[in-house]
């Protein structure tokens, strides 16, 4: 089989392995990662009533100037989501790395909420 079919499937297997025991509400919403080469996305998602509540990302005006990543980046981007989530009332979240492994850019974001105030 193709290497990217290959790897796509095992990016799938451990996305449902995490997700499984994760789902989002509006009083402890999901907090969900998106990585890709140049930048990071993280979202808190209430899945019951299928909403965004709070978004940020590292092409968002003021949040990061220049390369979006790198580990900066990703703590800036989870101390503005943080922010974000503190100023519509949103204190608890579960986080949900995705098929990421919880190291590096993803840790930093995580560590940067934490700070930030949310409770995961």
């Amino acid at each position: 089989m193709n290497l990217q079919k290959e790897k796509r499937k095992r990016q799938l297997r451990r996305r449902r392995h995490v997700r499984r025991r994760i789902t989002g509400t509006s009083e402890r919403p999901r907090l969900t990662v998106f990585r890709s080469l140049k930048h990071i996305y993280a979202q808190l998602i209430d899945d019951l009533a299928g909403k965004t509540l709070a978004a940020a990302n590292s092409r968002m005006p003021g949040v990061v100037d220049g390369y979006g990543g790198n580990i900066q980046a990703a703590k800036r981007v989870g101390a503005k989501l943080a922010e974000i989530a503190k100023s519509k009332g949103i204190q608890k979240a579960a986080f949900d790395r995705g098929h990421y492994r919880y190291h590096g850019r993803v840790k930093a974001l995580a560590d940067a909420a934490r700070e930030g105030g949310l409770d995961f």
